[in-house]
């Protein structure tokens, strides 16, 4: 094996005379064949064990198009045992052969500096690439949630329900609202399977640990809905594109029937779209630290809050505990004044914030109300949380991204001539006093939404089909130019018009 030492001095470059080139390429050879079985899917990196012994640069090439190769190869067997190549040479695509996550950086920084190491804080993250979908026993319930009040979402819903219920044989759930629609009551195709369709009541009914699969019928607020429903695991979300813009709901309802069985059969990949976990703790509530330790085991799935007699103030609801997948957004509510509260990130003050409000955000929400504010968009499967301020008093305050791991908190100083309005989605909208906070991270239940394609082509297709990302006419050639036809880069406007007045 050839290591980093031979091929350079204690301080000298890592390559140095023809002859370590050259062993250098015969082990790149070595190196490329034993890389094709040596693949590590649950991380999504890929180690080649002659590469054991290599430090630095030439270890971050060899590992990186030595896991190209065993990770082309790996899927590509895969795929001819489920018979999908012929599927990839229609489409005229391949597999991924590179991890959507950053490669891993080298520890070492020239001769001394090296990163200390902590084994506590290392983590495993899979390459989101690779996140495709599995049941560990067949999905017997199902959720189907609908848009209300569009009639042209009735048949195919009537159509999808029948078909679930006839010929998947499944237990489908929908809410008490759709059974009172007058529309649906009279449609024959619905009377049949009336009967056998199980109902909840939002904010009555848990549906926790009782639905295996939900499907999503319109637009993007039924995924929203469908996040609202579940505060703690969600199960996977397929959503048919029926609404009017459709960013988060990728498939079509046309051959809706071989789509689903796909899923069913566990052929679909997924993006795990991150949501915040949203806290409202108000002045003089002495349980705000228990609150937010104990979030991630406890919250209601109404989102009317956790906590019993005793955390709250007279008069106000208890501690608003939510997890939200779009945005929380702050602002100054019905006031005249500008909106004045104090942003902190891990406990330190990082600004305070005059103007219309602020959006808190996540790489799902960066495309919603936040890139109307002026952000940028955020790929959902990037780990990131978007501050972006609602019109500031200050131009040179401009949108941020910090990490998905600190904690934010937005409070009502005592100072602000006016209190702060809160609200979740779209929803639950309340009012923040002087003194109270709002408590921002990153939650564990993310949504995981089922992909017609996969991660990057199904983002990248909502960007051109829904906000039609960077759409302009095209810069003609030169040729066309009829103007530039008959003159030089050399001509000056002096000789052009002297050209003119002889023509005339």
């Amino acid at each position: 094996m050839v290591r980093a030492t031979d091929l350079k001095g204690s301080r000298g470059p890592l390559l140095g005379s023809d002859e370590d080139l050259s062993r250098l390429r015969r082990h790149w050879v070595d190196a490329a064949a034993a890389a094709v079985n040596t693949t590590s899917s649950a991380s999504g990196q890929y180690h080649c064990p002659a590469a054991a012994g290599w430090s630095g640069p030439a270890e971050k090439a060899l590992m990186g198009r030595a896991g190209d190769w065993s990770e082309w190869k790996c899927r590509e067997e895969k795929a001819l045992a489920r018979g999908e190549k012929q599927q990839w040479n229609r489409s005229g695509t391949w597999p991924r052969t590179r991890s959507l996550n950053a490669p891993s950086p080298i520890q070492q920084f020239g001769p001394c500096g090296r990163i200390m190491k902590n084994s506590a804080m290392v983590m495993t993250i899979q390459d989101p690439a690779s996140q495709r979908l599995t049941w560990y026993k067949p999905p017997l319930t199902v959720l189907v949630i609908k848009k209300v009040r569009d009639a042209s979402v009735l048949q195919p819903f009537v159509q999808l329900v029948k078909w679930l219920i006839e010929e998947k044989r499944m237990v489908v759930f929908v809410e008490q609202s759709v059974m009172d629609d007058p529309l649906l009551l009279n449609n024959s195709g619905f009377s049949v399977v009336k009967e056998k369709l199980m109902t909840f009541r939002d904010g009555k009914d848990d549906l926790t640990d009782k639905i295996d699969f939900i499907i999503c019928l319109g637009g993007d607020g039924t995924l929203l809905y469908a996040s609202l429903l579940f505060q703690q695991s969600v199960p996977p979300v397929m959503a048919f594109h029926l609404g009017s813009l459709g960013f988060l709901t990728p498939f079509e309802f046309e051959n809706f029937q071989e789509q689903v069985t796909n899923v069913l059969e566990g052929h679909a990949a997924l993006t795990l779209r991150s949501r915040l976990r949203c806290i409202i703790m108000r002045k003089g509530d002495e349980c705000g630290s228990n609150l937010l330790t104990s979030s991630s085991s406890s919250s209601s799935s109404s989102g009317s809050g956790v906590g019993g007699k005793g955390q709250q103030r007279q008069g106000l609801p208890p501690p608003t505990n939510l997890l939200v997948l779009n945005e929380v957004v702050i602002d100054r509510g019905p006031s005249p004044y500008l909106s004045n509260i104090d942003l902190f990130l891990d406990g330190k003050h990082i600004t305070s914030v005059q103007g219309d409000g602020l959006i808190v955000s996540t790489p799902t929400g960066s495309t919603a109300y936040a890139v109307a504010a002026g952000a940028s968009m955020i790929h959902p499967s990037v780990p990131a949380i978007m501050v972006t301020p609602i019109c500031p008093h200050s131009l040179s305050f401009r949108p941020i991204v910090v990490p998905a791991g600190v904690e934010l908190k937005i409070s009502v100083p005592p100072e602000s001539r006016n209190t702060s309005w809160v609200s979740f989605d779209g929803r639950n909208r309340q009012e923040l006093l002087h003194g109270d906070s709002l408590r921002v991270t990153t939650s564990i239940y993310p949504v995981p939404s089922i992909c017609a394609q996969d991660q990057i082509s199904d983002w990248f297709d909502s960007l051109a089909e829904c906000l039609h990302w960077n759409v302009r006419k095209r810069q003609k050639h030169l040729d066309e130019l009829s103007d530039l036809t008959h003159s030089s880069s050399n001509d000056t406007l002096d000789s052009l018009e002297h050209t003119d007045q002889l023509d005339s």
